[in-house]
């Protein structure tokens, strides 16, 4: 297994908790050209990385939805690590695919979507109950009926909808609905990767002459899609399927490489969802191909929400969900693995 003998020059691990820092495309590019004889191309195996929701809002403290675990400081230490990661391992990884959570303000996790009993706006990090449906502490804002289906009637259909929705989360063992705060809004800065995580992609890309396919998630309204390959509940109340279809031609692609290596945010959200559905898909096709995927525990962070002191609110601290996924995928076969780790060490 091949790794590069140094880092680029122009790589700045302080620049992780950057907002503002950017990328030089003519730089990477230059660079890429003298780099070349450097970096020696692994042909007998197929490695794509996975890098899910690697954005703004998620990875960088100015974000809406700043992953910063436990410590206050985890998706900016995380950003760092991924992109040493990639710089490292440039001639043993083929791919990089990155996902997008892409969203707009009338969606079914934000706050425009809904109403309190007062017609007010509803509250970021409300948990939404089958109960405050049924006695109107929250309700539909007469915007979500420009988002009806054609052929349904206004009177009622929205708040079955709604109350099916949050049913259908508790009998999968889903996440409970929580509205959080306005991420990842399509053509925002927020949507974006951060500038350190997206200047290793594409030098990566520029080196190595290598496809950059992308997954875009997450911009139906009537459903979270925490998962970047499914969302969390397809379906309408009265029968039929009300969320589109998943295109599975990304999944099937990554279906195809030897090994999956996984790293992104938040690691008891989006990457817990993604990685047991790409088990799943996996599993239903060979028992042992769980086998092939390696997750960087040390490139992903839980959810936790903090006080004005710092210190974890105990119903928004994902942590112990997140390490309880981290030994259930393992149990399947998952290599959990560190990215300082040399991948020529890694299990076959």
């Amino acid at each position: 297994m091949s790794t590069t003998p140094e880092l680029p020059p122009f790589f700045d691990p302080a620049r992780a908790g950057d907002w503002s820092y950017r990328s030089d495309p003519d730089t990477l590019r230059a660079t890429a050209e003298t780099w070349r004889g450097k970096v020696e191309t692994v042909g007998d195996r197929r490695t794509d990385l996975l890098l899910i929701d690697l954005q703004r809002d998620f990875c960088l403290p100015q974000g809406a939805l700043y992953v910063g675990g436990r410590s206050g400081r985890g998706a900016v230490e995380d950003t760092a690590r991924i992109a040493a990661f990639i710089h490292r391992n440039l001639g043993a990884l083929d791919r990089i695919v990155p996902t997008f959570d892409t969203h707009t303000p009338l969606q079914i996790f934000h706050r425009s979507f809904w109403i309190d009993a007062d017609g007010r706006p509803s509250e970021p990090f409300t948990v939404i109950t089958e109960e405050m449906l049924a006695d109107g502490t929250l309700r539909p804002s007469q915007g979500v009926l420009a988002l009806l289906p054609a052929d349904v009637a206004a009177e009622g259909w929205v708040e079955r909808q709604l109350l099916h929705y949050v049913r259908s989360l508790a009998r999968q063992g889903r996440n409970a609905l929580i509205i959080w705060p306005d991420h990842c809004l399509i053509g925002s800065e927020g949507h974006a990767m951060p500038g350190l995580v997206q200047e290793a992609w594409l030098f990566h890309a520029m080196l190595r002459g290598a496809p950059t396919p992308v997954i875009i998630k997450g911009d139906d309204p009537w459903s979270e899609s925490y998962s970047a390959f499914a969302p969390e509940v397809p379906d309408r109340w009265d029968g039929g399927r009300l969320v589109r279809p998943q295109d599975d031609s990304a999944l099937l692609e990554l279906l195809l490489a030897d090994r999956i290596v996984v790293a992104g945010q938040a690691a008891s959200h989006c990457v817990r969802w993604s990685v047991d559905d790409l088990l799943d898909r996996m599993r239903a096709l060979d028992p042992a191909l769980p086998r092939r995927v390696f997750v960087l525990r040390d490139c992903m962070s839980a959810v936790v929400g903090l006080d004005a002191e710092g210190r974890p609110i105990p119903a928004l601290d994902f942590t112990a969900q997140a390490e309880e996924t981290f030994a259930r995928w393992a149990e399947l076969g998952v290599h959990i693995v560190e990215s300082g780790q040399p991948m020529a060490e890694w299990p076959r």
